[in-house]
């Protein structure tokens, strides 16, 4: 262990900032600082974040809420909760309904240690909208620094009726030491050492980065008639989270296919995938996240699983890039889509050290090769 590493668990003892990787997350775990209920799995820790577990219930609630002041998510329940499921067997969370979930995971982190959460790719893929919550937490998705207790998962499947059970799990939690300092310039600096960029034929692309590294969507695909997007149906089976390229696409989806005008008419009450036309690289030594909405791009939401792993789009060298799967839906009115409209961000942050593991490298990375790719729980051809 680096004297780095051995500082992100005692961060008074060194100014140096940055995401934990993987090694530290473990060494957090044994000394208590991230728990579980139940113990925590080898194969949570990921190469710059640990998953996180749904618990043995689910507390379906009127409405979406933060605790306040002084609240805690448990006395909040209390006011709001209409019923309880039991997740220590498989369940159902019916789609437009909000759930609160109490998580396996507890933290005591050192001050100085904050977090941020993301729902898993898989959980982004299948429209269901989560967002961690903390006791006394005035913002979703953040852990304040030092924080000590319980974590809960907001839930709301938003396309599919999906079941679930105790272990299941939605999301991920990155932790950092000090604050959180992407910046363009340090994008340019990563872009000069190791391209970022490659095109659809894998040559080197430009890094067009403004505001992080920008990434457009691929209407165009391999010519007039090719899938380049599926769009989600309304009407459809349950899904079973533990089952696992189990389902048959077309009961779910429908194709969307390039036309000649190379564009797309999002419609406000349909969910699509859709790719980056971009393959994106992330060094090891570095984490990301794409940026969910940015209004200066259009109205509409791009990726609700953010994070991108050190070592996504490499492979065992032999990747010149991955394509980014875009989970998109459109706010309020139609939108107009167009191939290679600017529509998301990449936001990049230096790991304290590199890590452990990196995504991809036997660590069961379900997407490191994809291309237009539906979740896991999908056959593919």
């Amino acid at each position: 262990m680096t004297a780095e590493s051995n500082s992100a668990a005692n961060p008074a003892s060194t100014p140096a900032t940055g995401v934990l990787p993987s090694q530290t997350l473990e060494k957090m775990v044994a000394l208590g600082q991230i728990r579980g209920r139940t113990p925590i799995k080898p194969d949570q820790i990921q190469p710059s974040s640990i998953d996180l577990r749904l618990g043995t219930e689910a507390c379906r609630v009127r409405a979406s809420f933060l605790a306040s002041g002084s609240a805690t998510i448990t006395s909040k329940l209390e006011q709001h909760r209409l019923h309880t499921l039991d997740l220590t067997r498989p369940a159902v969370l019916e789609k437009g309904c909000v759930y609160i979930v109490p998580l396996e995971e507890e933290l005591a982190l050192p001050a100085g240690i904050s977090g941020k959460a993301n729902p898993k790719s898989s959980t982004g893929r299948l429209d269901i909208f989560t967002r961690l919550i903390t006791d006394e937490g005035r913002q979703f998705e953040i852990v304040p620094a030092g924080y000590k207790g319980r974590l809960y998962a907001e839930v709301v499947p938003r396309t599919f009726s999906v079941v679930v059970r105790a272990g299941d799990r939605l999301s991920q939690l990155r932790l950092f030491q000090g604050k959180f300092q992407s910046s363009d310039a340090l994008i340019r600096q990563i872009d000069a050492e190791e391209p970022l960029v490659y095109l659809p034929d894998e040559s080197r692309g430009d890094a067009h980065i403004a505001n992080g590294l920008r990434l457009s969507v691929d209407l165009a695909g391999e010519g007039p008639g090719s899938v380049i997007g599926y769009r989600a149906k309304k009407h459809a089976p349950l899904i079973d989270l533990a089952r696992i390229r189990y389902y048959a696409p077309d009961e779910f989806w429908d194709p969307i296919r390039a036309n000649e005008t190379r564009s797309l008419i999002l419609d406000p009450e349909d969910f699509y995938i859709l790719a980056s036309r971009e393959r994106v690289r992330i060094p090891g030594q570095y984490a990301a996240e794409m940026v969910p909405f940015d209004p200066t791009i259009g109205e509409f939401r791009i990726h609700y699983a953010g994070f991108f792993d050190p070592g996504f789009g490499y492979g065992s060298g032999d990747i010149n890039g991955t394509r980014a799967v875009l989970e998109v839906r459109s706010h309020e009115v139609p939108f107009i889509l167009e191939d290679g409209q600017i529509v998301a961000s990449l936001v990049f942050e230096k790991l304290l050290e590199r890590p452990r593991l990196l995504y991809g490298e036997g660590i069961g990375s379900s997407y490191q090769r994809q291309g237009l790719n539906l979740s896991k729980h999908f056959r593919t051809s």
